[in-house]
């Protein structure tokens, strides 16, 4: 993925480990090519917690832990940890499952319930709008002629609130749909870019303002 699209991936891998970082889930990235191309200082930033497993060079494990020592791993398990809170990587070992054994457990898990599908999710269009954000099709991108999103500017101009939950209260939408919406907003300069905890910054007044940009 990352050599396909690396601007979009990368900008999705980045927000998802921030929010989860925020709420406390744990985001496992794996990779079995441990370039720059692929893992980039970006994501490095945003994981500092890494495990190295044996490599074919000493440049692959500098790209994983920023130093060398994965490239003399014995395999079969044998890694390296490196935390923020260890001043070096840990060497520990790791269980060893064979191909065989993984494909006993998932041939089980699958032997339990068939899999269930929301065709209405499935059978929407979906593309990346190149800053890590998703477009999904029943959403023209926050057009002048979308009722919600007219509501939505009005809603965030009225209250001078920016945020995905504030919509979500206000007008009883979902929150994939409240943050496309807050998305599309800051790219035509109607809300300020998102600054850590702090709020949003509305930077038109009124709806004539906004009105009056669109005529010129």
């Amino acid at each position: 993925l990352m050599m396909v699209a690396k601007r979009d991936v990368e900008a999705l891998i980045v927000r998802i480990a921030q929010k989860a970082r925020a709420v406390g889930i744990h985001l496992v990235l794996a990779t079995q090519r441990p370039s720059v191309d692929v893992i980039t200082g970006l994501i490095k930033a945003n994981v500092p917690a890494r495990i190295a497993f044996t490599v074919a060079s000493q440049i692959d494990s500098m790209t994983i832990l920023d130093q060398a020592g994965a490239e003399k791993l014995l395999g079969q398990g044998d890694m390296l940890l490196k935390t923020v809170s260890m001043p070096k990587p840990k060497r520990i070992q790791g269980a060893w499952v064979t191909d065989e054994e993984v494909a006993k457990i998932t041939d089980h898990l699958r032997m339990q319930s068939a899999p269930q599908y929301n065709d209405e999710i499935i059978s929407q269009p979906v593309q990346l709008n190149g800053k890590g954000g998703i477009v999904m099709g029943d959403f023209d991108g926050g057009s002048s002629d979308d009722d919600m999103y007219q509501r939505a500017v009005q809603a965030v101009v009225e209250g001078r609130k920016a945020s995905t939950s504030y919509l979500q209260r206000r007008l009883r939408i979902g929150y994939s749909r409240a943050a496309r919406i807050i998305e599309e907003m800051e790219e035509q300069g109607i809300i300020g870019p998102a600054d850590g905890s702090r709020p949003r910054e509305v930077l038109i007044t009124s709806m004539d303002e906004l009105s009056s940009s669109d005529t010129e």
